[in-house]
């Protein structure tokens, strides 16, 4: 089946082609094909820039539209569509499985907004618009929180009173969750081994971030919580700090609510402390003209992100991989090494700070030590989990 894939996010609406036939599946015997990056090519993909903050007013009808027609332009007609498919943030308790897309599903998705203030309420609203633009194929939505359905309650419970978790919902929820599905696969076959053998931490790393420990292709720990806004310091977002910074500001009228989330979501992380960027080619390259901020910036996040990661593998019984993917997790391959070199505590061999290859990769450097564990390069392929979901859900219904 041909599923087109809409992932709308905070700034831009990402879209793809995707032949489902393409992608590997887990045999019986718990392996997954190695097949090559270009097998696992879209058949077409485009995206919209939807500028700095697409939540203040945007409407996705005419790019929807504008899409359709671009790739109807490029040979890929509508006829030859089997479903439309979506990734959606948050699903918070309600939504575990994929599901058809319904008026009634839109309004569920748009009133969990106030978990995912930045997603949400563009996720509904591109729903609502490709409903209307392409009416006559099926269309599925998958949530990127339903892979962390697995955790724990030790793992999604917070040390809170518990009227907090029993009335009002405040848990841990996850999120990357189709991105760290893919990766466990995805390392699985290039190891060459059964993914319900393989125990691993998947470092997604862009302008979001998270660390998830996988064990067994199940979500058994995740560092992004109730909101994004929870783990290791992104691109924006400043991640986990002391909550009485924020009652402090609160308290001494310092902030507003608003204000504070406002600065919290667009203007912390690396913008905050570099003063300059969040975005880390930048940022190497002003720290190689010794840039003082932008060093303290990319010094902060990789200790963060190392952090995050040797607290997941506490979740493991032992450790087999450790998977870099996202934007800054596939491409920056200085940053990644110095990750894994705050990781050697832990048993992690280095591994080489040299341009990063163009395809998925184990890194771990020759001569490695047999038990150290594999540290990989994967592209995150969330366009690929949707498709296929969609297609399954689509065919279970006919």
């Amino acid at each position: 089946m041909r599923v087109l894939v809409l992932n709308p996010g905070s700034s831009s609406l990402k879209s793809s082609v995707i032949e489902t036939a393409s992608i590997p599946l887990v045999g019986s015997d718990g392996m997954v094909p190695a097949v090559s990056a270009e097998s696992l090519a879209p058949l077409g993909q485009m995206a919209v820039d939807w500028g700095v903050d697409a939540s203040a007013g945007r409407d996705p009808a005419g790019d929807i539209r504008g899409l359709v027609k671009k790739y109807e332009g490029a040979g890929i007609s509508l006829a030859s569509l089997g479903a439309v498919g979506y990734r959606v943030v948050q699903g918070g308790a309600t939504f575990r499985e994929p599901v058809l897309v319904t008026p009634h599903v839109i309004e569920q998705v748009a009133a969990l907004r106030d978990l995912a203030p930045l997603h949400n309420g563009m996720a509904a609203a591109t729903m609502t618009a490709g409903l209307a633009a392409i009416p006559q194929l099926p269309h599925v939505v998958v949530f990127d929180n339903a892979f962390h359905a697995t955790l724990p309650e030790e793992a999604y419970r917070y040390p809170v009173p518990d009227q907090w978790f029993r009335e009002w919902g405040i848990r841990r929820y996850g999120f990357h969750g189709m991105s760290v599905a893919w990766s466990a696969e995805r390392a699985a076959a290039l190891l060459a081994r059964p993914v319900g053998e393989l125990r691993s931490v998947v470092a997604h790393l862009g302008s979001g971030c998270s660390v998830t420990a996988v064990d067994a292709g199940r979500s058994v720990s995740t560092s992004m919580g109730l909101t994004p806004l929870e783990g290791l310091m992104m691109g924006t977002r400043a991640g986990s700090i002391d909550p009485g910074i924020l009652f402090y500001l609160l308290r001494t009228g310092r902030l507003s609510p608003e204000e504070l989330a406002e600065q919290m979501d667009h203007q912390a992380g690396l913008l905050g402390v570099s003063g300059r960027t969040s975005d880390v080619r930048e940022l190497l390259r002003a720290e190689a003209d010794g840039d003082g901020p932008a060093t303290l910036a990319l010094n902060l996040f990789t200790r963060r992100a190392a952090e995050c990661i040797a607290s997941a593998v506490t979740a493991l019984p032992s450790l087999d991989a450790i998977v870099f993917t996202g934007g800054i997790g596939e491409n920056a391959a200085g940053l990644r090494a110095r990750i894994v070199r705050r990781l050697s505590a832990l048993g992690v061999a280095p591994i080489s700070g040299e341009a990063a290859p163009a395809e998925d990769a184990i890194l771990s450097a020759p001569g490695a030590a047999a038990d150290s564990p594999a540290v990989l390069r994967i592209e995150a392929r969330e366009d690929l989990v949707v498709a296929r979901e969609a297609a399954r859900l689509v065919a279970a219904s006919e």
